[in-house]
């Protein structure tokens, strides 16, 4: 089958008013769209839907990056980024360890849930401030010593993006756009909402009521970002072509550095995660790169192969369910020989 018949077929696998998946191979595109709502005004390749935990990826490459650069490293405890007169401990939590899942620091501060339940469905972390991010994380202690578990954690990475802002002197946001998303090209990549006509809209787990856009609050660098397509894509492609970057092209180092892998974990071991992806087996002996991101109406997988020079973007806008074909129809494609 071709690339278009393959997503055509993809796209009619997902139930969601929106659908888009987006196929890079050797740089060559293929975009399909479809869904159970009527097309939109704009085409639905040339919106912004939100990435949710993807964003990660772009923290992770933007860690990569200043420490590659000289300007941090990823053994500094992040307590000492952010309270200078603070002791670090006999076990502090570094930068690699909050980016990595290794911490010890729970998915989300223990003071989180009361006040997002309430908006649940909607937006659970909008009114959680960075100060109040910070805050959790320095009074906090890890639930397991830093290094010696994985466990997956939003907190981690929101701590992380705080500790790059205060350590850099820049607020995230900009910080983001001048070292990752200008160097890479990605016009229509932002962390907040624009409006109609430029964002996609998500709805509910049933298809059909709207929910607001997302706002992150202090989680920024956990997953705030929406992006279109396109975007994605060449986010994708660069890490594709790391190999044959030069080696004084802005990011270079660090898109090289994002692919290897650094821990192993999941059954058997067989899985590795590195400073952003998921590494995992695929067809033929070759390994992939991917992460996974959804928010309260909206889910993205984002991945590619090396061997192959393929790169994935799926996309849908109805919150995520148990019987959501997105991922593993996105997976399995990525996956297969």
């Amino acid at each position: 089958m071709t690339d278009a018949g393959s997503l055509d077929e993809a796209v009619r696998a997902v139930d969601a008013p929106d659908v888009v998946f987006a196929l890079s191979r050797h740089g060559h595109r293929t975009v399909r769209s479809g869904g159970t709502a009527p097309p939109p005004p704009v085409p639905r390749d040339g919106l912004r839907y939100e990435i949710g935990s993807a964003s990660k990826t772009f923290t992770g490459l933007l860690l990569a990056d200043l420490v590659r650069s000289g300007a941090l490293s990823g053994t500094t405890p992040a307590a000492r980024l952010l309270d200078p007169a603070r002791p670090p401990g006999r076990h502090p939590v570094t930068l690699t360890h909050l980016m990595t899942h290794t911490s010890g620091l729970p998915p989300l501060p223990a003071d989180f849930y009361p006040q997002a339940l309430p908006r649940w469905r909607t937006n659970p972390y909008a009114h959680y401030p960075p100060e109040r991010v910070v805050r959790a994380f320095l009074r906090g202690r890890p639930r397991h010593r830093p290094g010696t578990r994985w466990r997956y954690s939003n907190f981690a990475v929101a701590v992380l993006g705080h500790t790059l802002a205060a350590a850099t002197a820049t607020p995230w946001e900009r910080l983001l756009s001048e070292r990752v998303l200008r160097p890479l090209g990605l016009n229509d990549t932002a962390p907040h909402p624009t409006g109609p006509g430029t964002d996609a809209t998500g709805h509910r787990a049933d298809g059909t009521t709207p929910v607001p856009p997302l706002r992150i609050g202090g989680f920024q660098a956990a997953g705030a970002l929406r992006a279109t397509p396109h975007d994605l894509l060449t986010f994708l492609e660069a890490h594709l072509e790391a190999p044959r970057r030069p080696d004084g092209a802005p990011l270079t180092a660090a898109l090289r550095e994002v692919r290897r892998p650094l821990l192993r974990r999941g059954r058997g071991h067989a899985h590795t995660h590195t400073l952003a992806w998921f590494h995992h087996p695929a067809g033929g002996g070759a390994t992939m790169y991917f992460h996974i991101g959804a928010t309260s109406g909206q889910v993205a997988f984002l991945g590619f192969r090396p061997d192959t020079g393929t790169a994935l973007v799926a996309l849908s806008t109805r919150r995520h369910r148990t019987s959501d074909a997105l991922v593993p129809t996105a997976y399995a494609m990525l996956s297969s020989p």
